[in-house]
C-alpha cells in the first residue's frame, strides 16, 4: 500500500465529502430553526441536478459549444450553477409553503412523514415527465489531469472541492454578518420567543429552505460534473447519508455539518484501502462490498460516545414531539 495510493484516495474523499457537506447543510439549517428534519431534502438534491441539466442544455443551445461557442465552458458552468441554485431555491420555498408550514404546530412525526411523501412525489414526478431513464449531464468544461508526485488529480476535482468550500464560507458570512443571518441565529436560539419581538417567522423559514435547497442544487450540479449520469432515485442514497452527516456533526450545527460531511466522505473512501491492508496483513478475504457496513459502523461507534454529535449540545428545552 503506497503513499501515493493513500493520497489518491484522500483526494477522492475530499470530492465525495463535498457532496455530503453541501447537502447536510440543508438538513442542519432547517433543524436548527424549525426543529424538524426535511426528509425530502435528498430529492431536492436530485431535482437541482435535473434543473442543472436543463439549464446547461439550454445555455449550450443558446451560446453553442466547441469552436463556435460564444461563451467559454467555465462561464457556462458558472451560469448553470447560479441559475440552477436560484430556481431550486424556489422549489425549496414551495416545499416549505405547501408541505411544512401547515404542519408547523403539528406533531413532529407528521412533518417527518410529509417529508417522505414529498420526496416520493418529486421522484415520481421526475419519472412522469422525463420517463425515468438515466440522463447524461453535459460536460461543460474539458477534463484535465495533473500528475503531482505520482498522484493524479483532475481540474474538476479541484474545482468541486474549491466551489464547495467557497459556498460554505459564503453561508458562514451570510449567517454571521447580515441582518437576516442574525435573525436566523436568533430563531435557532429560541423558536418561541423570537417571533414575538417582530422577527418574521414565515420569511425566515422560507429563506432557510431556499438556501438549503440552493446548496443542494450546487451539490447536484457538481455531482453531475464528476459522475455525469443522473437518476431519478439518486437523491435517496445521498439524502440519507447526508442526514447521517448532519446527525454526526451535531443537530443544528452548521460547522458540524460541514466537517462531518467531509469526515463521512473520508470514512467511506478510506474504508476500501483499509480493508485491503487488513486482508494483506491477516490473510483475510473481506470484500470491498462491505464498505458501507464498516463505514457506518464507525459512525455508530462515534455516536455512542458522542450521542449529540461532534459539535452538538444537549437541548435544555423540551422538543416539540
Amino acid at each position: 500500500m503506497t503513499f501515493n495510493f493513500l493520497m489518491q484516495n484522500l483526494i477522492n474523499a475530499l470530492q465525495w465529502g463535498s457532496f455530503y457537506a453541501l447537502i447536510a447543510l440543508g438538513y442542519s439549517m432547517v433543524y436548527s430553526i424549525l426543529m424538524l428534519f426535511n426528509f425530502a431534502h435528498g430529492d431536492i438534491f436530485m431535482v437541482g441536478a435535473y434543473i442543472g441539466l436543463g439549464v446547461s442544455l439550454g445555455l449550450l443551445s443558446l451560446f453553442g459549444s466547441g469552436a463556435a461557442a460564444i461563451l467559454p465552458g467555465w462561464l457556462l458552468l458558472v451560469l448553470t450553477i447560479l441559475i440552477s441554485m436560484f430556481l431550486t431555491a424556489f422549489v425549496g420555498i414551495i416545499v416549505e409553503r405547501v408541505g411544512y408550514r401547515p404542519l408547523r404546530e403539528a406533531p413532529r412525526a407528521s412533518a417527518a412523514i410529509t417529508g417522505l411523501m414529498i420526496g416520493i412525489i418529486l421522484e415520481t414526478g421526475n419519472i412522469l415527465f422525463l420517463g425515468g431513464q438515466r440522463l447524461k449531464f453535459p460536460q461543460l468544461i474539458e477534463s484535465v489531469t495533473y500528475n503531482v508526485g505520482g498522484v493524479y488529480v483532475t481540474n474538476k476535482k479541484i474545482m468541486i472541492v474549491l466551489v464547495s468550500i467557497g459556498l460554505m464560507l459564503a453561508l458562514h458570512q451570510l449567517i454571521t454578518r447580515t441582518k437576516w443571518g442574525m435573525a436566523m441565529r436568533a430563531m435557532a436560539y429560541d423558536y418561541v420567543v423570537v417571533p414575538l419581538v417582530g422577527v418574521p417567522m414565515n420569511t425566515i423559514a422560507a429563506m432557510t429552505f431556499a438556501i438549503g435547497s440552493a446548496l443542494a442544487a450546487a451539490a447536484g450540479i457538481l455531482f453531475g460534473l464528476a459522475y455525469p449520469v443522473l437518476d431519478p432515485y439518486m437523491g435517496v442514497s445521498f439524502g440519507w447519508k447526508a442526514f447521517v452527516a448532519a446527525i454526526l456533526g451535531g443537530r443544528g450545527s452548521i460547522m458540524g455539518a460541514c466537517i462531518a460531511g467531509f469526515m463521512l466522505g473520508f470514512i467511506e473512501i478510506m474504508t476500501v484501502p483499509a480493508i485491503m491492508i487488513i486482508n494483506r496483513l491477516f490473510s483475510l478475504n473481506i470484500g470491498s462490498n462491505l464498505r458501507d457496513l464498516i463505514a457506518y459502523s464507525i459512525v455508530l461507534v462515534i455516536l455512542i460516545f458522542r450521542p449529540h454529535g461532534l459539535f452538538g449540545q444537549a437541548y435544555s428545552a423540551k422538543l416539540r414531539l
